[in-house]
């Protein structure tokens, strides 16, 4: 009986071998200096809104007006760049490690606002998964701490799928809290989303280029954006009814 007991726990180990290496992380292959392609997701989407609060726009909303200003921002700085959705859709998390990982020489950055039960808890926050992947989390992290009165949630490792199977170094980026009055009421400000993306792009273009070589255009942007107010402003980022 020994010997069978034996036996059984044997296949069943070898019987778990091919899941296991399946659940290992992806071989990630550091290209923050070399990079040429960013490509740019915009969190939740579609049936999934993310975080939402009655007292602003859903998650989904603001992460996609985020990443459109990040796309523009570092097409300005002859990057090339590849959204995962430009528009109220949802894409499954497959389909973006799919998305990041067919690129070559890129990287890949997720755009993302926080949520909380306590209301009091707000600041950004840039998580990671790979070693190769750690400097351009700190380095978006401080440049969005150079964004007044902002808080410091610090950057962190995580699971996430997004993360963990990637092949090129990812980041996903926590834009601050809808669940606090005072960043949920900053999200719904045109002129903050376009500072966010701009510190989010500065990070990326200097992790590519080095310091200095960044030119934020904020006037131009203003000018541009004015125009626009109707379908990029208050208008569209209104609240909605999340999904029944």
């Amino acid at each position: 009986m020994p010997r069978l007991v034996n036996r059984i726990v044997i296949v069943a180990f070898l019987a778990l071998l091919p899941a296991c290496a399946s659940m290992r992380t992806a071989k990630v292959k550091n290209t923050t200096k070399t990079f040429k392609t960013v490509v740019v997701d915009a969190g939740h989407g579609g049936k999934d809104s993310g975080a939402y609060r009655r007292s602003g726009p859903p998650e989904k909303l603001v992460t996609l007006d985020v990443a459109e200003r990040l796309n523009r921002k570092l097409r300005e700085s002859q990057l090339k760049t590849v959204m995962t959705r430009s528009s109220d859709v949802f894409i499954p998390l497959d389909d973006r490690v799919s998305i990041e990982n067919s690129q070559k020489n890129a990287i890949f950055v997720s755009i993302h606002f926080n949520d909380s039960t306590r209301r009091g808890i707000r600041g950004f926050e840039t998580y990671y998964h790979s070693g190769a992947s750690i400097d351009l989390a700190n380095r978006i992290q401080e440049k969005l701490m150079t964004i007044p009165h902002s808080a410091n949630g610090g950057i962190h490792t995580a699971n996430f799928r997004v993360l963990r199977n990637a092949t090129c170094p990812a980041v996903l980026v926590e834009c601050g809290y809808l669940s606090n009055r005072s960043e949920g009421n900053k999200a719904r400000d045109w002129e903050y989303r376009e500072l966010l993306a701009d510190r989010i792009a500065e990070a990326i273009v200097e992790q590519r280029y080095g310091a200095g070589v960044y030119r934020s255009s904020p006037q131009l942007a203003a000018q541009s954006e004015q125009p626009a107010a109707s379908s990029s402003g208050a208008a569209e980022l209104a609240p909605t009814a999340p999904p029944r």
